[in-house]
């Protein structure tokens, strides 16, 4: 089954797991754009040396590197069928870009699944997992920060998304399955039906 999602969800819900359990189940990549960037800095590719430049500087990757960075990695074999989009689009000229790049292929997004959660029962989770990795970097005030950064960037492409009518909104809070099985269930509410 061919299936073009992306996933969206603020930190602590669990937005990778997930992710790669859908992936897994549709048969498609997930693909992160985090993971794009290592790989692409990794091998040295054009891309990625142009990439690693910006980030060593410690500017952010504009949009049309990342652009490229998404177009190519859609552009393998793996991703023919469909793909589940992690981290990408983050801005609306990349929404507004995906858009066209998947018009020219004559397709087009599915559906993005919305991971919701309180965010005090995010903050809790978070500081619970600082507190057990010991990472002393996470403190309520830094969690909460991140929380209204995700809540800030995201807000305008989720909405440019909820007008097509493609935002399938999940509880995010839960045990992994249970989140996992509420996904399939909204997923299959539109018809897409994992295929494994």
């Amino acid at each position: 089954m061919s299936a073009r999602l992306i996933i969206v969800g603020p930190p602590g819900a669990g937005k990778g797991t997930q992710a790669g359990r859908i992936a897994e189940s549709f048969g498609i990549p997930a693909v992160s754009t985090g993971d794009i960037f290592r790989k692409n800095v990794s091998e040295g590719t054009p891309l990625g040396v142009q990439a690693k430049a910006i980030m060593d500087a410690g500017d952010y990757v504009p949009d049309s590197l990342t652009n490229e960075l998404v177009k190519s990695r859609l552009g393998e074999s793996d991703a023919e069928s469909g793909f589940l989009l992690d981290g990408y689009p983050r801005t609306v000229g990349q929404v507004e870009y995906l858009d066209a790049l998947l018009a020219e292929q004559g397709t087009g997004l599915d559906a993005v699944v919305q991971l919701v959660a309180d965010q005090d029962e995010l903050v809790g989770r978070l500081l619970k997992r600082a507190e057990d990795q010991g990472r002393s970097d996470d403190n309520e005030e830094t969690i909460r920060r991140r929380q209204q950064v995700y809540v800030e960037q995201t807000a305008p492409i989720v909405a440019a998304y909820q007008q097509r009518g493609l935002v399938v909104e999940v509880d995010g809070l839960g045990a992994i399955d249970e989140v996992g099985d509420r996904i399939q269930a909204a997923l299959a509410s539109r018809g897409l039906t994992a295929g494994v």
